[in-house]
């Protein structure tokens, strides 16, 4: 055991780090321009992945492409597509696949955390919520998974927030669908896991990213005190980077991932009153 651990460790600017290799493997990422799937992207192509990355806003895509492919010369595309809707999905899986090829690996990260007192959420709001984050999900994995099966290799990792296990109060509509969102991932680990698909979820704390920077302009504050005030409630007194959520992300998505499936991991700094 600890030969083999061995093996699996590189010392690299004088520290010490599993070695995580994505082998080729092509990953679509929803949500890829911004903050965490960008950072996903970035990690992913370190590692020696493709990337597609799906969003809706064709140059917000187009910077991301641009500065993700700086890191390698592993393929990244660019796809404009909006996931809420079922003609969506199909038209990123019909150019994902034409692109790049089979999809091993689907992150579905699309969606920003909407929430608010129960009786002030509409309808419409209600089925915006449940369209892009659990639908989106749905129909993307539904896609993917067969292909998954007949090669027998597959990851599915479904990007969701700490309120899918403990919701809080004014927490919906995000946290009714990223708890739907939990549940979807159970049911597709059980089936996939015969056939070498795996399927996980990992839970967003309090993690830098693009929507902070937006609700900052709002409020008229900058972001780092957003941050600060944030930090407060989290137990290790800091709030956490895109980039230590992207190396859990891309651990689970490689082959040193292999005997995990069914699980939801807190990425929250100790934040999570539910385990």
């Amino acid at each position: 055991m600890a030969g083999a651990l061995s093996k699996q460790m590189a010392q690299a600017n004088g520290k010490t780090h599993m070695q995580v290799t994505m082998n080729g493997r092509n990953a679509l990422i929803t949500g890829g321009s911004l903050g965490i799937g960008r950072a996903i992207a970035s990690r992913f192509v370190e590692s020696g992945g493709n990337v597609a990355l799906v969003a809706r806003r064709q140059d917000v895509l187009d910077e991301a492409k641009a500065e993700v492919q700086k890191i390698s010369n592993c393929k990244v595309i660019a796809v404009s597509a909006d996931v809420g809707t079922a003609e969506g999905c199909q038209a990123a899986i019909d150019q994902v696949t034409a692109e790049l090829g089979q999809i091993d690996i689907l992150v579905n990260n699309a969606g920003t955390s909407r929430r608010g007192d129960f009786e002030s959420i509409t309808d419409e709001m209600w089925q915006n919520d449940i369209d892009l984050k659990l639908f989106g999900a749905i129909r993307l994995a539904r896609a993917a998974m067969p292909g998954m099966k007949e090669r027998k290799w597959g990851r599915i990792i479904n990007v969701l927030n700490t309120g899918a296990k403990a919701p809080p109060a004014s927490g919906a509509p995000t946290a009714v669908t990223r708890a739907a969102g939990m549940a979807l991932t159970k049911v597709l680990a059980g089936e996939g896991a015969k056939h070498n698909v795996l399927v996980n979820a990992v839970l967003v704390g309090r993690i830098e990213s693009d929507q902070w920077v937006q609700r900052a302009k709002v409020a008229n504050k900058d972001v780092s005190q957003i941050y600060k005030e944030m930090s407060d409630v989290v137990p290790m007194g800091r709030i956490g980077t895109a980039e230590e959520f992207a190396n859990i992300v891309t651990m689970l998505a490689s082959d040193q991932g292999s005997y995990v499936t069914g699980t939801a991991i807190n990425i929250d700094g100790g934040m999570s009153p539910v385990v």
